[in-house]
């Protein structure tokens, strides 16, 4: 293989016009690291966020974004025993200066799990930070249990509608709210109801609720805290999430923000309810990693449906 590589790269902060394609040389693999080859980069509103220059604490420029990935295994770094060359996997990368937006990447070994045998690479590309998200906020911080009401904001994006699947998994009764054009899409992954926010106002058209998912953030995170039962839990997992902790206690309520924490272990979880078709990630369209600029716009009009996944 050649020493060279293309990739997306960042030196500064804005639009999406600065999501750079160009050629750069291919990393290394440290210790505990293998180097991928990356068949697919889901493309997710953080990355959009993290480009923009909001949170310009968590990044250093320049960057390769990019969290998401799946691909083959080419090299394995000093210490890594579980993945061999040739070996398809995936996985949610930590932050830092090399994401997945390239032809070839280095990943911690211990963030990756073997592909699901039902998905190809591309498709399992998608997966990693919706299902990790889904998973922390319903399974560990709301344990969800048979009979609980949760309402999901965005349902048909790519962290909702793998929430909407979970949630039903776990026994709850399930609300989301989403265009009426989605609504059928919705149905099919499990929704009991379903709002049109761009009809309707959501707090107008649901009964009081156990936990609410906000993926939307903003205005919605005061007004969720309308229709939780008194105790009730609100989860945060957008960058402005519009309330806190304080605001919450005040109503008696409570809200805590979740973050997807990169683990293989987990992964094989989420690749068990794959692999017996408990869980299934959409995804809406992939752009060549040379139209990342185009992806990001997608994902900033707020009209996907699923995931996009950038293809090397």
């Amino acid at each position: 293989m050649s020493d060279r590589m293309h990739a997306i790269v960042q030196s500064a902060f804005g639009g999406p016009e600065t999501l750079v394609h160009k050629e750069t040389d291919v990393p290394e693999p440290g210790p505990g690291e293998v180097l991928l080859r990356v068949a697919g980069a889901g493309v997710n509103p953080g990355d959009t966020v993290l480009r923009s220059g909001r949170v310009p604490g968590l990044v250093t420029l320049p960057w390769t974004p990019g969290n998401d990935v799946a691909g083959v295994v080419e090299r394995v770094g000093e210490g890594v025993t579980r993945f061999v060359p040739g070996d398809e996997v995936y996985g949610l990368l930590p932050v830092s200066r090399r994401g997945s937006y390239a032809e070839y990447t280095a990943v911690p070994a211990a963030v990756l799990a073997p592909r699901p045998k039902n998905l190809d690479l591309v498709h399992a590309g998608a997966v990693p930070l919706v299902a990790f998200t889904a998973w922390q906020a319903l399974a560990v911080l709301a344990r969800v249990r048979p009979g609980d009401r949760v309402l999901i904001h965005a349902a048909a994006g790519g962290v909702g509608h793998v929430a909407v699947q979970l949630a039903k998994e776990l026994g709850a009764h399930v609300i989301g709210t989403a265009r009426a054009a989605n609504h059928e899409f919705l149905r099919g992954m499990g929704a009991d109801e379903l709002i049109d926010y761009t009809a309707t106002d959501f707090r107008t058209a649901v009964a009081p609720v156990d936990t609410v998912v906000d993926l939307v953030g903003g205005s919605y995170g005061p007004l969720s805290l309308d229709v939780l039962r008194p105790g009730g839990l609100l989860i945060g997992a957008s960058i402005d999430p519009g309330t806190d902790e304080a605001q919450a206690e005040a109503r008696g309520l409570r809200y805590v923000w979740v973050t997807a924490e990169p683990s293989g272990e987990v992964l094989e979880r989420v690749t068990e309810r794959i692999e017996a078709g408990r869980l299934r990630v959409t995804v809406q369209r992939t752009y060549p990693l040379a139209e990342a600029a185009a992806a990001h716009r997608a994902i900033e009009e707020r009209r996907t449906t699923g995931k996009i996944v950038l293809v090397p």
